[in-house]
């Protein structure tokens, strides 16, 4: 959903945020294109909460309600794992955790033709971009970033996938790196993808490596991030 106004700094940035709050009053802000993620809604000019959270903000112009939650509501650009449920002529269904499945059209491929389309077994996990999630409708997912570029989109094999809060997500997605992350990449080589949806894939050359690391980052949420990297050196310190 694209709003035209300000990416201009509200109070309620990295605040505690809850349903009815007024975060963004459009009158008071210049003109510029901004996004608004999920927990967020317009109503004429004011932009106001609907999901308890706190409020955040990306540059240049992305404001959003973080909450750490199970269930998963699908926003337009929000990259996550799938799973395939179904194959249908037109459509793979994928499971996403939202609260309906998505479909993937067959042609949502980088140079996609009905004569080279993909070919996918139920249960395959893939990494998709969001493109379409209006209300009441199926989500619409995309292996495409929006120049029409596979870039890190499609099947991912091997490695183990698990599942997370949103909000553990999001920060595991954040800049600077999460802790966690940081203090893991220092010492081991592992491969990473983390949906916003509450997935997380890891792959690594040994079984030992893909248990540390997500075990790592299971256990990384409620902690600071100084509790983060004394975590990961304690499980280096098993296994070697």
């Amino acid at each position: 959903m694209e709003v035209q106004t300000p990416a201009s700094p509200s109070g309620f940035i990295d605040q505690l945020v809850v349903p009815g709050d007024m975060v963004l009053d459009l009158t008071t802000l210049s003109n510029q294109t901004i996004k608004l993620g999920g927990g967020l809604r317009q109503d004429g000019d004011a932009i106001s909460v609907i999901k308890a959270g706190k409020l955040r903000f990306s540059k240049p112009n992305k404001y959003w309600v973080e909450s750490s939650q199970k269930r998963y509501v699908p926003c337009v650009e929000d990259t996550v794992l799938g799973i395939v449920v179904d194959c249908k002529a037109d459509n793979f269904l994928i499971d996403i955790k939202g609260p309906t499945l998505a479909f993937l059209p067959v042609l949502a491929f980088e140079g996609g033709t009905r004569r080279n389309i993909p070919k996918f077994e139920v249960g395959a996990l893939l990494y998709v971009r969001v493109v379409k999630a209006n209300v009441g409708v199926n989500p619409e997912l995309s292996c495409t970033d929006a120049s029409g570029k596979a870039a890190e989109f499609g099947p991912l094999k091997d490695g183990y996938m698990f599942e997370t809060s949103t909000g553990l997500s999001r920060m595991l997605l954040s800049s600077p790196p999460f802790p966690v992350l940081e203090a893991l990449g220092k010492k081991l080589s592992f491969e990473i993808a983390v949906g916003l949806n509450g997935r997380v894939w890891v792959n690594a050359s040994s079984p030992s490596t893909i248990i540390l690391v997500s075990n790592a980052i299971m256990n990384s949420e409620s902690l600071s991030g100084v509790q983060q990297k004394i975590m990961v050196e304690k499980l280096l310190q098993r296994v070697q």
